[in-house]
């Protein structure tokens, strides 16, 4: 039902779309990729941004200039937090817990699927060779896990999938299971001179949804078409980034707020045993009425305000 050439949801390894990006990236004759170099905070002058330090893995350090720095360092920026941002939080209810258990040739019928046993629910994902599961409960439950130990956590995913039971031995010890602190907050002003902050350096987002990568690509795509021209003829102003900002503002706020509301309405309760399973309500209306099914898809797949590619960075078929 969805319009445009694209009728599914594509789930990829992170890994593999950074590679797929930098191979992009290598094509183009201004682009310089660092690995292992890590951001370690801006460089001002005269109150402008006009850089950043880094350090490298081997522990050398230096430093990078530019007429704009883009922070786009994700929700933990140290560039952010270099330039003395700081976003406004908003509650979340939920933590979620990422881990891996082997797939097998006669695993079917689980390609993303949820699953909910009381106040404890799991998303997997088959990952072809594996399943990589996030198992999520209440805020907060991240020390009580690891106090309780490895065999608990077993048993407790155990209890919540029972089909990957005979292979939950595969979780050694907790340091298999990495903890996500869900955050959702909003920077009030994404930038300041000679600085840009996108994706979840502006905007952290839930995970409910999986839209956090749509709206960081999509604000890329934004500060790319808007700041282009004047990079370009090197007349960068603070307002050129307002614009950016006004641009994208609409769909983050809204977006954040549909995920507000079902933290509020579906997962609250659910963590704190209020009620078993989604709300009724919302069930039987999905049921009744197939074609609501539309609502989520587009907001998942398109969003609030999609963003197209500008002419200069589209490459001919040929």
């Amino acid at each position: 039902r969805l319009p445009g050439r694209y009728q599914y949801v594509a789930l990829v390894p992170q890994w593999d779309l950074l590679d797929m990006l930098a191979q992009a990236g290598k094509a183009e004759p201004g682009f310089h990729l660092r690995m292992n170099t890590e951001a370690t905070g801006t460089l001002t002058e005269r109150g402008q941004v006009v850089g950043v330090s880094y350090r490298t893995a081997d522990g050398q350090t230096g430093e990078l200039r530019a007429d704009l720095t883009v922070a786009a360092d994700g929700r933990w920026s140290a560039v952010r937090r270099s330039a003395g941002l700081v976003p406004r939080e908003f509650p979340v209810p939920i933590d979620a817990w990422w881990f891996r258990l082997p797939r097998r040739a006669d695993d079917t019928g689980m390609g993303l699927t949820a699953w909910a046993n009381g106040r404890e629910f799991a998303l997997t994902i088959n990952r072809t060779d594996y399943f990589q599961i996030a198992y999520l409960a209440e805020k907060g439950l991240d020390p009580t896990l690891r106090a309780e130990g490895v065999e608990r956590f077993r048993a407790r995913i155990a209890r919540l999938l029972p089909q990957l039971a005979d292979r939950v031995d595969h979780i050694e010890n907790m340091t298999d299971v990495k903890h996500l602190d869900v955050r959702l907050n909003r920077l009030r002003s994404w930038y300041t001179g000679g600085l840009l902050c996108i994706g979840d350096a502006a905007h952290a987002m839930s995970p409910v949804g999986g839209v956090g990568i749509n709206l960081a690509v999509q604000d890329a795509v934004a500060t790319a078409r808007l700041l282009a021209g004047p990079l370009r003829g090197h007349t960068l102003r603070t307002a050129d980034l307002a614009r950016v900002q006004r641009r994208r503002h609409l769909p983050t706020v809204a977006v954040q707020t549909v995920q507000r509301m079902l933290h509020r309405v579906v997962f609250q309760p659910l963590v704190k045993g209020d009620r078993l399973g989604m709300p009724s309500a919302l069930s039987t209306m999905l049921r009744r009425v197939p074609a609501l099914r539309f609502v989520p898809g587009y907001l998942i797949g398109i969003g609030f305000r999609p963003e197209r590619a500008p002419e200069f960075a589209c490459r001919s078929s040929d």
